[in-house]
């Protein structure tokens, strides 16, 4: 038994040695070369599949996109086409009034305080940066220096979506007022909100304790820059209160203007209007302020004077589909005021042009 074993262990010693002296046969390493190639090529043709694959994908994600472009693009192009056309309906009266493309508008004459056109103007809505309004007011009736500088604070511009402000930027008092009421900056509503004599929260506060003075029941606000939707009035009451604010001069002054340059220490930061009727400069803008979130939709409130130095209305519009929609709606209703108002207000005054601008 044991020799046995021993001549067994002897025989594959030898064939080890044999291998190791004389190698393997030449077929042993063709099917092994064989088998590389079959692998390679296996290999090859998996990854040239898996790229075909993912160019596929890739194309298909790229055509899908171009063609959601298009049908946006015709989409938009056909709602300005639309909205730049006045639309009109009779009231319970039989009377032709306007018919806006948008959640709720208003025309309000400030004078008498009597509601001139209306649609759904009391209903209560998110206003957007339309409560950049309220901000300024509060702000201000503390009479601050406005020369001061303020450093912006990484609260003022985190998550503020619109902001031309960077944490650290050295700016004044009015330049933050600038950036607010021009360009709707957001950080610059925090960080006025932040430096005033209130304190942040007691601001917020401050600003509805405001809107209940001047007698705003359907406003309430829920921070300065109107980011959160919990902003919210109603086109009645942002007809009131752009009317009142366009007797403080150091707030319409501003909403009149169309460009504007903060210095912040080395950089200059060059700023214009999001109001479309002030950059354009056609239509007597007394005072006005744009408002965007998903939530309110395109919102303007303006007041304005109508053509060859005639009275004053304020014209709102909440909740317009589009950011034209907004400035063409409150065109609308502006030249169909010129054409009544011998009759709604006793002052008649020649017909505005036809309206033309569209949004950039």
């Amino acid at each position: 038994m044991i020799r046995t074993r021993l001549f067994r262990t002897a025989r594959l010693i030898c064939f080890v040695a044999a291998i190791a002296s004389f190698g393997v046969p030449a077929e042993s390493f063709a099917a092994v070369r064989k088998a590389k190639v079959a692998t390679t090529a296996k290999t090859t043709a998996a990854k040239k599949k898996l790229t075909l694959r993912t160019s596929t994908r890739a194309s298909r994600a790229a055509t899908r996109a171009a063609n959601a472009a298009q049908v946006k693009a015709r989409l938009v192009s056909q709602q300005l086409r639309d909205v730049q056309q006045p639309r009109f309906k009779l009231d319970d009266s039989g009377a032709l009034v306007p018919d806006v493309r948008a959640e709720a508008a208003i025309i309000y004459n400030p004078a008498t305080g009597k509601v001139l056109w209306e649609s759904n103007s009391q209903n209560q809505r998110s206003i957007a940066s339309i409560t950049k309004v309220m901000t300024a007011v509060v702000f201000l009736e503390t009479s601050p220096d406005l020369s001061q500088p303020v450093v912006v604070d990484t609260v003022d511009v985190r998550n503020a979506s619109t902001t031309y402000l960077r944490a650290g930027y050295t700016v004044t008092k009015d330049d933050l007022l600038h950036l607010m009421l021009i360009a709707s900056d957001n950080g610059a509503a925090r960080a006025l909100a932040r430096v005033s004599s209130y304190g942040y929260e007691a601001f917020i506060r401050r600003m509805t304790e405001k809107a209940r003075e001047l007698g705003l029941s359907n406003t309430t606000y829920a921070d300065p820059s109107g980011l959160l939707a919990t902003n919210v009035s109603s086109a009645y009451d942002m007809a009131r209160l752009i009317t009142y604010v366009s007797g403080d001069d150091r707030i319409a002054s501003i909403m009149r203007t169309q460009y504007y340059t903060v210095n912040a220490g080395r950089r200059a930061i060059q700023i214009h209007s999001t109001n479309q009727l002030v950059m354009k400069g056609d239509v007597d803008v007394q005072a006005g302020k744009t408002g965007f979130i998903s939530k309110a939709g395109y919102c303007l409130a303006t007041l304005l004077r109508l053509p060859q130095g005639g009275p004053q209305v304020a014209v709102v519009v909440l909740g317009a589909k589009s950011n034209p929609g907004r400035f063409m709606e409150t065109r609308h209703l502006y030249n169909w005021m010129t054409t009544k108002a011998a009759e709604l207000i006793g002052a008649p005054v020649a017909a505005a042009a036809a309206a033309t601008a569209v949004a950039n």
